[in-house]
Protein backbone atom coordinates (compact mmCIF):
# COMPACT_ATOMS: atom_id res chain seq x y z
CA UNK A 1 0.00 0.00 0.00
CA UNK A 2 2.97 2.31 0.47
CA UNK A 3 3.62 2.51 -3.16
CA UNK A 4 0.19 3.82 -4.20
CA UNK A 5 0.26 6.27 -1.29
CA UNK A 6 3.61 7.66 -2.33
CA UNK A 7 2.47 7.98 -5.90
CA UNK A 8 -0.65 9.80 -4.74
CA UNK A 9 1.36 12.33 -2.71
CA UNK A 10 3.72 12.87 -5.59
CA UNK A 11 0.78 13.62 -7.88
CA UNK A 12 -0.58 16.16 -5.35
CA UNK A 13 2.83 17.82 -5.06
CA UNK A 14 3.20 17.93 -8.82
CA UNK A 15 -0.27 19.43 -9.09
CA UNK A 16 0.61 22.21 -6.63
CA UNK A 17 3.86 23.00 -8.40
CA UNK A 18 2.41 23.08 -11.90
CA UNK A 19 -1.05 24.59 -11.35
CA UNK A 20 -0.37 27.42 -8.88
CA UNK A 21 2.11 29.28 -11.08
CA UNK A 22 -0.29 28.86 -14.00
CA UNK A 23 -3.16 30.19 -11.93
CA UNK A 24 -1.10 33.18 -10.70
CA UNK A 25 -0.06 34.01 -14.23
CA UNK A 26 -3.61 33.61 -15.49
CA UNK A 27 -4.92 35.78 -12.66
CA UNK A 28 -2.34 38.50 -13.44
CA UNK A 29 -3.29 38.52 -17.09
CA UNK A 30 -6.97 38.82 -16.22
CA UNK A 31 -6.21 41.77 -13.94
CA UNK A 32 -4.46 43.60 -16.77
CA UNK A 33 -7.15 42.96 -19.34
CA UNK A 34 -10.29 43.21 -17.21
CA UNK A 35 -9.35 44.83 -13.96
CA UNK A 36 -13.00 45.37 -13.00
CA UNK A 37 -13.99 41.68 -13.52
CA UNK A 38 -10.90 39.92 -12.20
CA UNK A 39 -12.62 38.29 -9.18
CA UNK A 40 -15.28 36.62 -11.36
CA UNK A 41 -12.62 35.34 -13.76
CA UNK A 42 -10.67 33.78 -10.94
CA UNK A 43 -13.70 32.26 -9.16
CA UNK A 44 -13.47 29.15 -11.34
CA UNK A 45 -10.20 27.99 -9.68
CA UNK A 46 -10.39 25.48 -6.81
CA UNK A 47 -7.33 26.68 -4.89
CA UNK A 48 -8.52 29.09 -2.12
CA UNK A 49 -5.05 30.41 -1.18
CA UNK A 50 -4.34 31.16 -4.83
CA UNK A 51 -7.70 32.94 -5.17
CA UNK A 52 -6.95 35.07 -2.11
CA UNK A 53 -3.45 35.92 -3.36
CA UNK A 54 -4.70 36.78 -6.85
CA UNK A 55 -7.62 38.78 -5.47
CA UNK A 56 -5.24 40.89 -3.38
CA UNK A 57 -2.96 41.46 -6.37
CA UNK A 58 -5.90 42.50 -8.53
CA UNK A 59 -7.15 44.89 -5.84
CA UNK A 60 -3.70 46.48 -5.47
CA UNK A 61 -3.28 46.82 -9.26
CA UNK A 62 -6.76 48.33 -9.59
CA UNK A 63 -5.92 50.85 -6.87
CA UNK A 64 -2.73 51.88 -8.71
CA UNK A 65 -4.57 52.22 -12.00
CA UNK A 66 -7.12 54.43 -10.26
CA UNK A 67 -4.32 56.64 -8.88
CA UNK A 68 -2.77 56.94 -12.34
CA UNK A 69 -6.13 57.90 -13.83
CA UNK A 70 -6.69 60.49 -11.08
CA UNK A 71 -3.30 62.09 -11.69
CA UNK A 72 -4.01 62.24 -15.42
CA UNK A 73 -7.33 64.01 -14.82
CA UNK A 74 -5.65 66.46 -12.43
CA UNK A 75 -3.00 67.31 -15.01
CA UNK A 76 -5.66 67.80 -17.67
CA UNK A 77 -7.54 70.21 -15.37
CA UNK A 78 -4.47 72.46 -14.83
CA UNK A 79 -4.11 75.01 -17.70
CA UNK A 80 -0.87 75.01 -19.63
CA UNK A 81 1.64 77.67 -18.40
CA UNK A 82 2.04 78.85 -21.96
CA UNK A 83 -1.68 79.45 -22.36
CA UNK A 84 -2.73 83.06 -21.99
CA UNK A 85 -6.14 84.79 -22.22
CA UNK A 86 -4.59 87.30 -24.59
CA UNK A 87 -3.85 84.48 -27.02
CA UNK A 88 -7.54 83.75 -27.52
CA UNK A 89 -8.93 84.20 -31.05
CA UNK A 90 -11.22 87.01 -29.89
CA UNK A 91 -8.21 89.13 -28.81
CA UNK A 92 -6.62 89.10 -32.28
CA UNK A 93 -9.04 91.54 -33.99
CA UNK A 94 -8.58 94.08 -31.17
CA UNK A 95 -4.80 93.93 -31.55
CA UNK A 96 -5.09 94.32 -35.32
CA UNK A 97 -7.38 97.31 -34.92
CA UNK A 98 -4.96 98.99 -32.52
CA UNK A 99 -2.20 98.85 -35.12
CA UNK A 100 -4.38 100.33 -37.86
CA UNK A 101 -5.81 103.28 -35.95
CA UNK A 102 -4.63 106.62 -37.39
CA UNK A 103 -1.93 108.50 -35.52
CA UNK A 104 -3.60 111.57 -34.03
CA UNK A 105 -0.45 112.93 -32.35
CA UNK A 106 0.01 116.60 -33.32
CA UNK A 107 2.98 116.99 -35.61
CA UNK A 108 5.43 119.82 -35.02
CA UNK A 109 5.76 122.27 -37.90
CA UNK A 110 9.08 122.06 -39.73
CA UNK A 111 11.59 124.72 -38.80
CA UNK A 112 12.17 127.36 -41.52
CA UNK A 113 15.49 127.07 -43.34
CA UNK A 114 18.33 129.24 -42.08
CA UNK A 115 18.80 130.70 -45.57
CA UNK A 116 16.36 131.07 -48.43
CA UNK A 117 16.35 133.26 -51.54
CA UNK A 118 13.40 133.16 -53.94
CA UNK A 119 13.79 132.90 -57.70
CA UNK A 120 12.71 136.17 -59.29
CA UNK A 121 13.21 138.27 -62.39
CA UNK A 122 14.60 141.72 -61.88
CA UNK A 123 13.55 144.92 -63.61
CA UNK A 124 14.84 148.45 -63.01
CA UNK A 125 12.19 151.14 -62.74
CA UNK A 126 11.31 152.77 -66.05
CA UNK A 127 10.66 156.25 -64.61
CA UNK A 128 11.94 158.26 -61.66
CA UNK A 129 8.53 158.13 -59.96
CA UNK A 130 7.41 154.51 -60.44
CA UNK A 131 9.61 152.72 -57.89
CA UNK A 132 6.37 151.51 -56.25
CA UNK A 133 5.06 149.62 -59.30
CA UNK A 134 8.59 148.33 -60.01
CA UNK A 135 9.05 146.99 -56.44
CA UNK A 136 5.64 145.32 -56.52
CA UNK A 137 6.42 143.81 -59.92
CA UNK A 138 9.77 142.41 -58.64
CA UNK A 139 8.14 140.99 -55.50
CA UNK A 140 5.38 139.33 -57.53
CA UNK A 141 7.95 137.68 -59.82
CA UNK A 142 9.48 136.10 -56.69
CA UNK A 143 6.04 134.61 -56.00
CA UNK A 144 5.79 133.24 -59.55
CA UNK A 145 3.41 135.96 -60.79
CA UNK A 146 4.58 137.85 -63.86
CA UNK A 147 3.25 141.31 -64.63
CA UNK A 148 4.57 144.69 -65.82
CA UNK A 149 5.30 147.98 -64.11
CA UNK A 150 2.76 149.72 -66.30
CA UNK A 151 0.06 147.21 -65.30
CA UNK A 152 0.65 148.01 -61.62
CA UNK A 153 0.40 151.80 -61.92
CA UNK A 154 -3.41 151.94 -61.69
CA UNK A 155 -3.84 149.45 -58.79
CA UNK A 156 -1.30 151.49 -56.77
CA UNK A 157 -2.78 154.90 -57.75
CA UNK A 158 0.78 155.80 -58.73
CA UNK A 159 1.69 158.95 -60.67
CA UNK A 160 4.45 161.51 -61.10
CA UNK A 161 4.35 162.14 -57.39
CA UNK A 162 5.05 158.49 -56.76
CA UNK A 163 3.04 155.99 -54.67
CA UNK A 164 1.46 157.44 -51.55
CA UNK A 165 2.03 154.69 -48.95
CA UNK A 166 2.60 151.03 -48.22
CA UNK A 167 -1.16 150.63 -48.01
CA UNK A 168 -1.31 151.21 -51.78
CA UNK A 169 1.25 148.51 -52.49
CA UNK A 170 -0.65 146.13 -50.20
CA UNK A 171 -3.83 146.68 -52.17
CA UNK A 172 -2.03 146.20 -55.50
CA UNK A 173 -0.40 142.93 -54.37
CA UNK A 174 -3.65 141.46 -53.07
CA UNK A 175 -5.29 142.18 -56.43
CA UNK A 176 -2.69 139.97 -58.10
CA UNK A 177 -2.77 136.91 -55.79
CA UNK A 178 -5.47 134.74 -54.28
CA UNK A 179 -6.79 135.03 -50.74
CA UNK A 180 -5.70 138.62 -49.90
CA UNK A 181 -2.67 137.35 -47.95
CA UNK A 182 -0.88 140.70 -47.59
CA UNK A 183 -1.25 143.05 -44.60
CA UNK A 184 0.61 146.30 -43.84
CA UNK A 185 2.76 147.07 -40.82
CA UNK A 186 3.18 150.79 -40.29
CA UNK A 187 6.02 152.30 -38.24
CA UNK A 188 5.23 155.44 -36.25
CA UNK A 189 8.86 156.52 -35.92
CA UNK A 190 12.15 154.82 -35.09
CA UNK A 191 11.71 151.04 -35.04
CA UNK A 192 11.68 149.53 -31.57
CA UNK A 193 13.53 146.27 -30.74
CA UNK A 194 10.15 144.49 -30.75
CA UNK A 195 9.38 145.85 -34.23
CA UNK A 196 12.80 144.76 -35.46
CA UNK A 197 12.09 141.24 -34.22
CA UNK A 198 8.66 141.37 -35.84
CA UNK A 199 10.15 142.43 -39.18
CA UNK A 200 12.59 139.53 -39.02
CA UNK A 201 9.80 137.03 -38.24
CA UNK A 202 7.54 138.43 -40.97
CA UNK A 203 10.27 138.27 -43.60
CA UNK A 204 11.20 134.66 -42.70
CA UNK A 205 7.56 133.53 -42.84
CA UNK A 206 6.80 135.36 -46.09
CA UNK A 207 9.89 134.08 -47.90
CA UNK A 208 9.37 130.56 -46.54
CA UNK A 209 5.82 130.68 -47.93
CA UNK A 210 7.19 131.81 -51.32
CA UNK A 211 6.16 135.48 -51.16
CA UNK A 212 8.27 138.57 -51.64
CA UNK A 213 8.02 141.55 -49.24
CA UNK A 214 7.69 145.22 -50.26
CA UNK A 215 9.19 147.89 -47.95
CA UNK A 216 8.65 151.65 -48.07
CA UNK A 217 11.87 153.31 -46.86
CA UNK A 218 13.19 156.84 -46.47
CA UNK A 219 16.61 158.26 -45.63
CA UNK A 220 20.01 156.57 -45.71
CA UNK A 221 21.25 153.05 -45.04
CA UNK A 222 24.40 150.95 -45.53
CA UNK A 223 24.43 147.40 -46.88
CA UNK A 224 26.65 144.58 -45.59
CA UNK A 225 29.32 145.38 -48.23
CA UNK A 226 29.49 149.01 -47.09
CA UNK A 227 27.44 150.39 -49.99
CA UNK A 228 25.62 153.64 -49.28
CA UNK A 229 21.95 154.00 -50.25
CA UNK A 230 20.21 157.35 -49.88
CA UNK A 231 16.57 158.19 -50.63
CA UNK A 232 15.57 161.31 -48.65
CA UNK A 233 12.18 161.62 -50.36
CA UNK A 234 11.26 157.92 -49.95
CA UNK A 235 11.58 154.78 -52.01
CA UNK A 236 10.15 151.25 -52.45
CA UNK A 237 12.24 148.09 -52.50
CA UNK A 238 11.49 144.36 -52.63
CA UNK A 239 12.86 141.79 -50.17
CA UNK A 240 13.36 138.48 -51.98
CA UNK A 241 15.39 136.39 -49.52
CA UNK A 242 17.11 136.12 -46.16
CA UNK A 243 20.01 134.39 -44.42
CA UNK A 244 21.27 133.94 -40.84
CA UNK A 245 17.73 132.94 -39.79
CA UNK A 246 16.39 136.25 -41.06
CA UNK A 247 18.94 138.56 -39.44
CA UNK A 248 20.11 139.54 -42.92
CA UNK A 249 17.82 140.19 -45.90
CA UNK A 250 18.27 140.16 -49.68
CA UNK A 251 16.99 143.37 -51.33
CA UNK A 252 16.04 143.77 -54.98
CA UNK A 253 16.36 147.53 -55.65
CA UNK A 254 14.89 148.94 -58.87
CA UNK A 255 16.68 152.31 -58.50
CA UNK A 256 20.04 151.33 -59.99
CA UNK A 257 20.36 148.53 -62.56
CA UNK A 258 24.12 148.56 -61.97
CA UNK A 259 23.44 147.34 -58.42
CA UNK A 260 20.21 145.33 -58.71
CA UNK A 261 20.51 143.50 -55.38
CA UNK A 262 22.41 143.63 -52.06
CA UNK A 263 22.35 142.27 -48.51
CA UNK A 264 21.40 144.36 -45.48
CA UNK A 265 20.93 143.57 -41.79
CA UNK A 266 17.31 143.37 -40.70
CA UNK A 267 18.01 145.98 -38.00
CA UNK A 268 19.26 148.47 -40.58
CA UNK A 269 16.28 147.76 -42.80
CA UNK A 270 13.90 148.35 -39.87
CA UNK A 271 15.58 151.68 -39.13
CA UNK A 272 15.46 152.57 -42.83
CA UNK A 273 11.67 152.00 -42.80
CA UNK A 274 11.24 153.63 -39.38
CA UNK A 275 9.03 156.49 -40.57
CA UNK A 276 7.27 154.46 -43.25
CA UNK A 277 6.13 150.86 -43.36
CA UNK A 278 6.33 147.47 -45.04
CA UNK A 279 4.15 144.58 -46.03
CA UNK A 280 3.18 142.03 -45.19
CA UNK A 281 2.58 142.59 -41.50
CA UNK A 282 1.61 138.94 -41.42
CA UNK A 283 1.03 136.21 -43.98
CA UNK A 284 -2.14 134.15 -43.97
CA UNK A 285 -2.04 130.63 -45.45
Amino acid sequence: MEEPVKHHKKRQLRRLVTERPYQIIAGSAAALVLAGGASAALAATDDAPVRQENTAAVAELGSRLGEVASRGEARAAVPSPSASPSASPTAAPAAAKATTDPDTTPKAKPKPPSTKVLDYTYEAQTAYWNCGPAAVRNALSASGVETTQDAMVAPLNAGENGTNSAEDTTRGLNQMVKGNPYRTHMFGGSASPAEMDQLQADVVKAITDGRGVVVNIAGDATDTDGGWHSFPGGHYIAVVGYKNDGRTVRIADSANPALPAYWMSTIDLANWAGTRGYLPRRIRA
